[in-house]
């Protein structure tokens, strides 16, 4: 089978990331969208087996646009440039997929994932729906080479903003932004609910501060669901540290509210969401701090 021997990285997605800052932050919150980037150049469709629309069924459509507010409220947004099909920021580093690359994979590598079973490793072998994105395996050097200039850049930007809000605030609290499908992707799958907030089952923040972000999205009629069927990923079990002050939360939204899930446009429910967004993020700019000051006196 002929091998894919190119190993670089599209010009298109440098910087890997764009942060939107405030001028000033006033908040001790950060939010994330690592899967919506939707930049695919030339160079990347013509690696793949499949057409620009196929590959943004992985893709947390708009969901940057949706959190831009966040920066004239007081906090800083960063999102991935690069579509999810390219590179999953919110796996570990190595979750790499022996069925993917040509060559034998680093000793470090994590080939046994349930993640990299399903063919959604850091790089993915499939599209959310189970299409295969290349006809022919990667070489290992491409696949290292998006890793060193994609992946650690993004984390290494999201790290410091975070580790700058604990100093300046005392604790830090992350927002990773994602969406996920109306419905569950098995056959005659159940619609899901409007919300999904991820805490890794109370490891990754304060259980008061994810009822929280629960108790705003359902005042105002969302349908939420705490863990299932997502718990938070890679990005919310590495950064969620609450006995040391950072505490990560994961939202996952439903697209069927705000896009047309086949064409990728916006709907008639964009604007209800979005407005719902801002007076969400501005409730938790405010209530939050009187849950979790308390913890920055003490340490």
């Amino acid at each position: 089978m002929p091998e894919d021997r190119s190993h670089a990285v599209p010009s298109a997605f440098f910087p890997s990331y764009d942060v939107l800052a405030p001028r000033v932050q006033s908040v001790p919150f950060i939010f994330s969208s690592p899967h919506s980037g939707r930049l695919y150049p030339p160079e990347f469709l013509a690696i793949s087996r499949l057409d620009p629309k196929t590959l943004r069924r992985s893709e947390d459509c708009f969901v940057d646009k949706l959190f831009n507010p966040v920066a004239s409220l007081g906090a800083p947004l960063i999102s991935a440039r690069f579509p999810r099909a390219y590179l999953d920021l919110n796996r570990e580093p190595y979750e790499l997929d022996p069925e993917l690359v040509s060559e034998p994979l680093p000793a470090h590598a994590n080939t046994q994932s349930i993640r990299v079973a399903g063919g959604l490793g850091t790089v993915a072998r499939i599209v959310a729906d189970g299409e295969e994105i290349y006809p022919a395996r990667l070489s290992l050097g491409s696949v290292l080479a998006r890793i060193e200039q994609l992946y650690f850049p993004f984390h290494t930007e999201l790290s410091r903003l975070i580790a700058v809000t604990r100093e300046t605030f005392g604790y830090a609290i992350l927002i990773d932004c994602h969406s996920m499908p109306s419905t569950a992707m098995a056959p005659g799958g159940a619609q899901r609910p409007d919300i999904v907030v991820g805490d890794r089952f109370g490891a990754s923040a304060d259980p008061r501060l994810t009822l929280l972000v629960r108790d705003e999205f359902q005042r105002r009629g969302f349908k939420v669901q705490l863990n299932r069927p997502y718990a938070g990923g890679y990005i919310t079990e590495h950064h969620g540290r609450p006995a040391r002050g950072t505490h990560a939360i994961q939202l996952e939204i439903n697209r069927g509210l705000y896009i047309n899930e086949l064409s990728f446009e916006e709907n008639a429910g964009y604007s209800r969401l979005a407005e719902a967004l801002i007076e969400i993020v501005g409730s938790l700019f405010q209530e939050a701090p009187a849950l979790l000051d308390y913890r920055a006196a003490a340490e």
